[in-house]
């Protein structure tokens, strides 16, 4: 049924359209099971990422079936390695925030070339937004200036350069709800240490970098996607005013790359 809806709902288009409409319908899908109230808790959090999760693999397999595919809720199909066009989603990032009935989750579809992410698309179904690579601007910065952390795990490397440089730190979910915040004027940076995967910021980083935000690992090295292994141990991204201040305070507490 659901490949059948994808040929009627997305006629053919071109690879950023078909990013923001894969991740703007997931994400309807998404707030329809909350609102129904059916279910609650861990039972609401797996039944999102399973929902979102069947409608994106198979309308992407319907859209681009000559491209890879890496998702967090799917087994990985290495064949993807032989592919320079991989589309990576996370079809629920932050499943306890959207559990809880918090706004701070979202949908991320990107699509990466030859390990680019150079399309993504990221949407904030609860805050009824939708960011696309190629229409993003970059707000004014505003309010107290800080920086972007997990809210269940924010890294001790991440409080000691805040403290250095007498920054804030604004704990928040999801990966791309943490940077959308810095698209808004939010914040200044998100740092983030302890591991991730390449779902958690592939369409996050296609968006940042589009904005002209710098995004890389904590030492400056470039982030690589459609890797063999897909975890990422760091991330930094950041204002360009700013990055090279928070790359110094982070060597000077710690913050070198993580080993892969």
């Amino acid at each position: 049924m659901l490949s059948g809806a994808a040929a009627t709902i997305f006629p053919a288009v071109n690879d950023i359209d078909l990013a923001a409409a894969l991740a703007d319908f997931a994400g309807r899908l998404l707030l329809d099971l909350r609102r129904s109230e059916l279910l609650s808790g861990k039972a609401l959090g797996e039944a999102g990422d399973q929902t979102a999760n069947a409608f994106l693999v198979r309308a992407i397999r319907h859209q681009r079936p000559d491209d890879g595919l890496l998702s967090e809720e799917s087994v990985d199909d290495r064949a993807r390695l032989d592919k320079s066009r991989v589309w990576i989603v996370d079809p629920l990032d932050g499943t306890r925030e959207y559990a809880e009935g918090r706004e701070d989750w979202a949908v991320h579809v990107a699509l990466a070339i030859d390990g680019v992410p150079v399309v993504g698309a990221v949407a904030e179904p609860a805050r009824a937004t939708l960011w696309r690579s190629d229409t993003v601007r970059l707000a004014a910065l505003h309010g107290e200036p800080g920086v972007m952390v997990s809210r269940s795990r924010p890294p001790d490397v991440a409080t000691r350069t805040c403290a250095q440089l007498a920054l804030a730190m604004k704990p928040m979910g999801s990966a791309g709800a943490k940077t959308m915040a810095l698209l808004r004027g939010d914040a200044l940076g998100y740092i983030h240490a302890g591991g991730q995967y390449e779902w958690d910021s592939a369409a996050p980083v296609a968006i940042a970098l589009a904005a002209g935000l710098n995004a890389t690992r904590l030492d400056g090295q470039p982030l690589l996607y459609n890797q063999p292994d897909p975890y990422m141990p760091d991330l930094l991204i950041s204002r360009p005013e700013w990055t090279e201040r928070l790359r110094g305070a982070l060597a000077r507490c710690g913050g070198q790359a993580a080993e892969s």
